[in-house]
């Protein structure tokens, strides 16, 4: 969906929201925090472009939502294809995908995204970028398939970042060095 001119924007100056989705114990469920995470380390990230780490709050991301116009949801997505395959949907394809319920959070989406809609603050864009799950069972590790494919997903989200105009350097080594880690899981690309 399209928003007009006339229509609210956002209000926090959220440019572009690049939402991770995703159980961490779940296996490769945890793929979108962890595709986010190496953004944080290993990028430095412009005004305008916010990385959140989503989890699996569902409805509570709402604000956040409502207030961007481009929204890039990174998850792990059911498609017919092998495991740690990309995958990119966009516009009215991504509801349809989360509808279609791959894990608990997955419905929270939905609704997020409807709601979304009903406040008239959807989006002008969202995607889906994410990469197809080999094992949703309980684990702290994502499958071999899906950690090959962790770095092409990275590069698909920094294409799409920069295809709306943002651009996403690369952090060199003694700069992200300098930074203080203020989360563990992120620092480890968890």
């Amino acid at each position: 969906m399209t928003i007009e001119p006339d229509e609210p924007m956002a209000t926090t100056g959220i440019s572009v929201l690049v939402l991770a989705l995703g159980n961490v114990l779940l296996g490769d469920d945890g793929l979108g925090p962890a595709a986010v995470s190496r953004l944080e380390r290993d990028y430095r990230t412009p005004p305008g472009v916010r990385l959140e780490d989503g989890g699996t709050l569902g409805l509570s991301l709402l604000g956040l939502i409502a207030d961007s116009r481009h929204v890039i949801l990174v998850d792990a997505v059911r498609a017919d294809a092998a495991p740690g395959t990309l995958v990119r949907l966009d516009g009215e394809e991504v509801p349809a995908a989360v509808r279609d319920r791959l894990s608990p959070h997955q419905v929270g989406v939905a609704d997020l995204l409807e709601a979304a809609r009903l406040m008239n603050r959807y989006p002008q864009t969202v995607t889906l970028l994410g990469l197809v799950p080999d094992s949703l069972e309980l684990a702290i590790v994502r499958s071999k398939a899906v950690d090959d494919g962790l770095e092409a997903l990275v590069a698909a989200v920094v294409g799409e970042v920069q295809r709306l105009g943002y651009g996403l350097e690369r952090e060199t080594a003694a700069a992200a060095r300098d930074r203080p880690i203020h989360n563990l899981t992120r620092h480890f690309g968890m």
